[in-house]
């Protein structure tokens, strides 16, 4: 039985393949692939379209270049591909090269491609009432404008646009087989999240022809995956950024304020560089190159008035004494303000003034005139108590006055930190805001 069924099925296949190249025989004999298959030249030939996007190969922000994997489908009539299936033992489809028959022009009109490749040369379906379906793969690379001003959190649109290179609508029209292009075999992209491909048929008017040309074009609208661009682009610049600040903290001595602030700004540089060779060049800034620069302002900023607070820190003896208001705002109000308390104790104490030594007097050392040793002996005495005096007092002066010149000193160092825990807290409070603003974009 096995050998009996075998051999009909095999029978059969002959016979099928008897009737295929008798078919293929009798449509194609007095058939050319050059004009278009209708009977009347002045019927409207209408071809069916269809899209399938397989997969998003790559984005190319600098050059705006997008290159997608896309499955085409075109559907037409052929008036010239008829047949009776009954005559040819039920033969309804037979499947031959897509170059035995006419073929729509119709190409990608925005196409960047450098060898202006078409699609695939595949074989063609025919069916026994004329319909031709011809299935291609196509890998395209198509221009689109890539508008970076909210990189890494931005949404892109790019369009496809079909229509025909030589006829116009009064000869070939497109239609669209569905509303927007097939998504169901998408495979997913790592950096790039497909929210939609709808399809729209334009009818334009050029100016080198006064008939109507149709296309079709299909609108990509796609959303970047940020997470790859915050965790190695926007957190590392978040966390050098409160850095910044922090050298206010530094004790002017450690002579590493300015160090720290210049160390900051080559990071931030590398970062922006980094950024400045992924992005197109272009009047738009994209928003994390924003960040960077206000960023940078930021730390420019801060350098400088270290620079400004060191200058006051080491103002030397000769330096003139705090002003009143600056011992008021700085030293009372904004110490407490900015949580400096140890500051205000020796700060506030009023300066001692230096007072001036007393006259020292002469002692008589005679009496009516006449000198006797115990006077002598006493005079000599009262001269060296008084010499002593002279001594103690130098001494005391010079103590006062190096007092007073520490005072002074320590005073202005005092100002200084205040300043500096003031500029940490409003620099600190700029970061915050700042980085809350580009991570609100996140969510």
């Amino acid at each position: 039985n096995s050998e009996c069924i075998h051999f009909l099925s095999l029978t059969c296949w002959c016979a099928h393949g008897r009737y295929a190249q008798k078919l293929l025989k009798d449509l194609f004999t007095n058939y050319t692939s050059a004009l278009r298959p209708v009977e009347d030249t002045n019927t409207i030939l209408n071809v069916t379209l269809q899209v399938t996007l397989s997969q998003i190969i790559d984005m190319d922000e600098r050059n705006q270049i997008l290159t997608a994997y896309l499955w085409i489908r075109q559907v037409w009539f052929d008036a010239h591909l008829k047949w009776n299936k009954d005559d040819y033992d039920g033969l309804d489809t037979i499947r031959i090269p897509g170059s035995y028959v006419w073929r729509p022009d119709i190409v990608l009109y925005n196409s960047a491609d450098d060898h202006f490749t078409g699609p695939m040369d595949t074989n063609v379906v025919i069916r026994h009432d004329g319909q031709i379906m011809w299935d291609s793969p196509a890998i395209t690379k198509s221009s689109c404008k890539v508008d970076v001003s909210f990189f890494p959190f931005d949404a892109q649109q790019c369009r496809f646009t079909y229509g025909s290179w030589t006829y116009n609508g009064n000869q070939l029209d497109i239609l669209n087989a569905m509303e927007s292009a097939d998504l169901a075999d998408l495979v997913e992209n790592v950096e790039w999240e497909v929210l939609g491909m709808p399809a729209k048929k334009s009818i334009v008017l050029y100016g080198c022809c006064a008939d109507p040309y149709p296309d079709v074009t299909y609108t990509l609208k796609l959303k970047r995956k940020a997470s790859f661009y915050v965790f190695n682009l926007l957190i590392p610049c978040v966390m050098i950024s409160f850095l910044a600040p922090l050298g206010f903290y530094l004790p002017a001595d450690s002579g590493e304020k300015v160090s720290l602030g210049v160390t900051v700004m080559l990071a931030l540089t590398v970062f922006q560089l980094l950024v400045a060779e992924i992005m197109p060049p272009s009047e738009n800034v994209p928003l994390i190159g924003k960040y960077y620069i206000a960023t940078m302002t930021m730390i420019t900023a801060s350098t400088a008035l270290t620079i400004f607070v060191m200058n006051i820190h080491h103002c030397g003896p000769d330096a003139k004494p705090v002003p009143k208001w600056a011992k008021k705002v700085i030293l009372q109000y904004m110490a407490r303000m900015c949580f400096v308390y140890e500051v205000g104790e020796n700060c506030m104490s009023p300066q001692p003034e230096k007072q001036e030594p007393p006259p020292v007097q002469n002692t008589n050392c005679t009496m009516n005139g006449q000198a006797g040793p115990d006077r002598e002996i006493s005079c000599s005495t009262q001269s060296n108590e008084t010499q002593l005096l002279r001594n103690i007092e130098y001494i005391a002066n010079c103590h006062r006055d190096q007092r007073a010149t520490q005072k002074r000193t320590g005073e202005w160092k005092k100002v200084a930190k205040v300043l500096d825990r003031f500029f940490m807290w409003i620099f600190f409070i700029m970061v915050f805001f700042m980085s809350l603003l580009i991570m609100d974009k996140t969510i």
